[in-house]
C-alpha cells in the first residue's frame, strides 16, 4: 500500500529596501527513508543565486546553500516535489523495554556504546527550542509510571498533550518558551512537538524534531485550494528494540501514508525550510503557501 502526492512550496519574500548580499540555506528536498521516496523534485530561485551547493547537513539531510550577491528586493524560491509514501509495519509497544531500562541503555557508564544508541544520545540533551526542566517531567508524570514499556508511555504522553492542548494560531510566535506554552495549554503544531520533546528528553530519553508535510482534507463539497496547506512537525522517539518511531501529538496518531517527511534534527531551528543572514532588506515578512495534492497510484 502507498500514496503519491505532488506537493507545491513557495516562499516569496518582498524587502522595504535592496539587499545587497544574502546568504540562505534550504531544507527543502525531502529526506530518503525507508518509508517514502521522491521520485521528482524542481527547485525554482529568483532571482538567480551568485553561487547554489546542494549538500547534507550534519544530521542528514538534504541541504541547499545558496549565495545572492547582487542586490534585489524580492526573493522567490518555489519547491516542486512528487514523493510516494510507504506503508509503515505495525509494531506492537508492549514489546519495548521499560522507559527506565532505555534510559540507562542511552546513559554513558564507561562501556563502548554501539553505533545506533550513541547516534539516538545526540537527540537526548538540551537544544535551542527545547529546554530540560522539572516542569516538564511533572506534566508526563502519569504517562511514565514506574517499569511501563517505552512506547506505551510515550503514546500516553501524544493522547495527553492532544486532550489538554488547543491548537491556535495566534497563540504563540517561533520563539515562544515552552513553559509558556504549558501554561496557556495553547499553540501549533510546531509547540506541540518541542513540548513532547521536551517531555521525553528531560527523563534522559532520545527524540528528535520531524518536520514535513501533512495532507489536509477540504471541507466536505469544496475544492481543494492551491496554498491552503503549510508546513507540519511531529516528534521520533529511539527505542532500542523498535527503532525510531514517530508520533503526531497535533492529530494524536502515529505518521502513515499522509504525513511526508522532510527534515529531523534537534528541533525547528536545524530543519527551518528557509533562513538565512541578508545586509540591507529592511523590514520584511515572508508569504509561504504550500500545497499537497494526492496523485493517482
Amino acid at each position: 500500500m502507498n500514496a503519491r502526492y505532488q506537493i507545491l512550496h513557495d516562499t516569496h519574500y518582498h524587502y522595504d529596501s535592496p539587499v545587497s548580499l544574502a546568504q540562505q540555506l534550504a531544507h527543502l528536498w525531502p529526506r530518503a527513508c525507508d518509508w517514502q521516496r521522491c521520485t521528482e523534485r524542481q527547485l525554482l530561485i529568483s532571482p538567480e543565486p551568485t553561487t547554489r551547493r546542494d549538500e547534507q547537513d550534519v544530521f542528514g539531510n538534504p541541504l541547499t546553500r545558496l549565495a545572492f550577491e547582487r542586490p534585489h528586493d524580492e526573493l522567490l524560491v518555489n519547491a516542486r516535489l512528487s514523493v510516494e509514501v510507504l506503508a509503515r509495519p505495525e509494531l506492537d509497544f508492549n514489546l519495548s523495554p521499560a522507559w527506565e531500562t532505555t534510559c540507562n541503555a542511552l546513559t554513558y557508564t564507561g562501556r563502548p556504546l554501539a553505533a545506533p544508541v550513541l547516534e539516538a544520545c545526540r537527540y537526548r540533551f538540551e537544544s535551542p527550542y527545547v529546554h530540560l526542566k522539572r516542569s516538564f517531567v511533572e506534566f508526563s508524570e502519569s504517562c511514565f509510571a514506574p517499569g511501563r514499556p517505552l512506547m506505551v508511555g510515550v503514546r500516553a504522553l501524544m493522547e495527553k498533550i492532544f486532550e489538554e492542548f488547543t491548537f491556535d494560531a495566534e497563540a504563540t510566535q517561533v520563539a515562544t518558551p515552552l513553559v509558556e506554552v504549558l501554561e496557556r495549554r495553547r499553540g501549533v503544531c510546531q509547540d506541540f512537538a518541542h513540548l513532547m520533546l521536551a517531555c521525553v528528553r528531560s527523563r534522559g530519553l532520545a527524540a528528535r524534531y520531524v518536520s514535513g508535510y501533512l495532507l489536509t482534507q477540504p471541507p466536505p463539497g469544496q475544492p481543494r485550494l492551491i496554498g491552503a496547506d503549510a508546513s507540519h512537525a511531529w516528534v521520533s522517539v529511539y527505542c532500542p528494540v523498535l527503532g525510531w518511531v514517530d508520533f503526531d501529538p497535533t492529530n494524536n496518531v502515529q505518521p502513515a501514508l499522509e504525513h511526508i517527511t522532510l527534515a529531523w534534527g534537534r528541533d525547528f531551528s536545524d530543519v527551518s525550510p528557509l533562513r538565512g543572514v541578508i545586509l540591507g532588506g529592511g523590514t520584511h515578512d515572508p508569504e509561504v503557501r504550500v500545497t499537497v495534492m494526492p496523485l493517482e497510484s
